[in-house]
């Protein structure tokens, strides 16, 4: 646009200059060898600018001939690196669309045609090719060439990286990954493996700082930076605990600073204050955490804050616990188990029958057997409360990966992954809900292998304790119930069929319907 302008610029001028000359006429008289010429100034001017042009084009045609050979040898290069860049084009698009053949025929052209040391993305073609073709040794050979170019040193690095994880080799997985994060912390993938295989060896410091650099090179946002420093310094704190304490308890203090609601950072950093005697502050962590996510583990500490405490007085921590977090089953079970302790019963049941209302799970009934046999020892209602215990969904654990751990751990044994542990319930019994489904909508459904019922024990034997199993029977039939002997002499006759021992009180007939219910939805023998 701007030379268009200037051209209309430059014609405007020179038609003002011949205008202005046609408005004042004059002669011009030039005398050369002898003659005298004259002539106007118009016709001069105009002399002049032929002359002038027909210099340019003299020399134009000049300098285009004298420069012919060069501009062709320039226009047969361009188009033979046109032809290769053409051929680089079509045979990544065949590497990426799995074309092992065509990517090494397009790679070989495409060579021929552009210097391969001009063009790095030639040594990438060819060694796509040979991992499509399955010639691994040759891909390898291929980007360890790429580590002596500054320029595709990365690319390098990345494919030794992926073989070395497709052979099962961490170690020069973690070395080609390790050097690649040194270099550009802003690379995902290299970041990533350096900061599991440094947490998994403990380096907890290098781990803190390699997530620095993800946040400072805005490769991670803000909240998952925390989260992660969250988990490394909660870890630092364990097992710093014992050899430094100071430094596990600024640790722990900082991992619940920057996630409150994370129940092993502020279960630490509860530890190394009551460890300093430090009751209070270390209270109030704990309460913020139980206001954020219920645990266990929480409620445990929580009530043993001070180690000279009664029975009541857990009791009474309980309970400002379950005011924390009204009609939860974590609260109630908690105040469950400080009142069978401090052998207030009625408000253990109370608050343990109000947990299995709230959330059904097996340590419900577990710790409802604990207290019926603390009060009453009644074995026949224990033994009946472990029955729907073995029955009852299972009680939530930290699951990472498909393993179930009793403690919290920052990575994941199965795979490495930093941050891995979830607190939630097992879903090893999902077949026997999906059995259920199935049976509550007519399918077909395979029954479980049975274990036969073990032989009526003898009274003697209930008495001397052997075999406790013996209350456990395999599960039967609602047509094998019904058919069952109302005496137990009846009962010897038919071995198959759950013995009812002396203590036993029985099955209300109200609940009847209801075991049978739940032995036909969960299969677990």
């Amino acid at each position: 646009m701007i030379r268009i302008l200037t051209f209309l610029a430059v014609v405007f001028a020179l038609g003002l200059g011949f205008a202005w000359l046609a408005d004042r006429p004059g002669d011009m008289v030039v005398t050369f060898n002898g003659y005298r010429y004259e002539l106007s100034l118009m016709v001069a001017a105009v002399a002049v600018v032929a002359v002038v042009a027909a210099v340019m084009i003299v020399w134009w045609l000049v300098r285009s001939i004298w420069n012919s050979p060069y501009a062709l040898a320039r226009h047969f290069r361009v188009r033979r690196r046109d032809r290769g860049y053409q051929a680089l084009s079509t045979g990544m698009i065949a590497a990426g669309a799995g074309d092992g053949v065509l990517a090494r025929r397009k790679a070989k052209e495409a060579a021929k045609l552009i210097n391969a040391d001009q063009e790095p993305l030639i040594h990438l073609l060819e060694a796509q090719a040979s991992l499509l073709e399955g010639d691994h040794e040759a891909a390898r050979n291929r980007f360890e060439a790429m580590l002596d170019d500054p320029e595709m040193r990365l690319l390098g690095l990345r494919g030794l990286y992926l073989e070395a994880e497709r052979l099962g080799d961490r170690n020069a997985a973690r070395h080609y990954a390790g050097r690649a994060a040194q270099a550009a912390p802003q690379l995902g993938w290299a970041a990533e493996s350096t900061l599991e295989d440094l947490a998994r060896a403990g380096d907890w410091d290098g781990a803190l700082k390699l997530v620095g650099a993800q946040k400072s090179t805005r490769q991670i946002d803000h909240e998952t930076a925390n989260n992660r420093r969250s988990v490394l310094l909660a870890a630092k704190a364990q097992s710093l605990f014992d050899s430094d304490p100071d430094a596990a308890r600024a640790a722990a203090l900082e991992a619940n600073r920057l996630r409150p609601g994370f129940v092993p950072a502020a279960a630490m950093a509860a530890r190394a204050l009551f460890r300093n005697n430090d009751v209070r502050k270390g209270s109030k962590i704990l309460e913020a955490a139980w206001k954020a996510e219920p645990h266990p583990e929480i409620a445990d500490l929580y009530l043993h804050a001070r180690p000279g405490d009664a029975a009541l007085d857990r009791l009474h921590r309980a309970r400002k616990l379950q005011d924390l977090r009204k009609n939860n089953a974590e609260s109630a079970m908690a105040v469950a188990r400080a009142a069978l302790d401090a052998q207030e019963f009625d408000e253990a049941r109370r608050s343990a029958e109000a947990a299995i209302r709230i959330d059904r799970r097996e340590g419900a009934y577990l710790l409802l057997a604990d207290i019926e046999e603390a009060e009453t020892g009644d074995q026949g209602k224990v033994r009946q409360l472990l029955a729907k215990a073995v029955r009852a969904p299972r009680d939530p654990a930290w699951v990472a990966d498909g393993l179930v751990s009793e403690r919290w751990a920052p990575v994941s044994p199965v795979t490495g992954r930093l941050d891995a542990f979830e607190w939630r319930a097992p879903v090893e019994r999902l077949g026997q809900l999906i059995e259920s489904d199935e049976a509550e909508a007519g399918a077909p459904v395979l029954a479980a292998p049975v274990r036969p019922a073990a032989p009526k024990p003898s009274l003697a034997t209930v008495d001397a304790g052997e075999d406790e199993g013996a209350g456990v029977m395999a599960p039967v039939t609602a047509a094998e119930r019904a058919a069952a002997p109302a005496e137990a002499e009846e009962a010897e006759e038919a071995p198959g069929l759950p013995t009812r021992l002396p203590d036993d009180p029985g099955i209300d007939p109200d609940e009847a319907e209801m075991q049978e219910k739940a032995a036909n939805r969960f299969r677990l023998f």
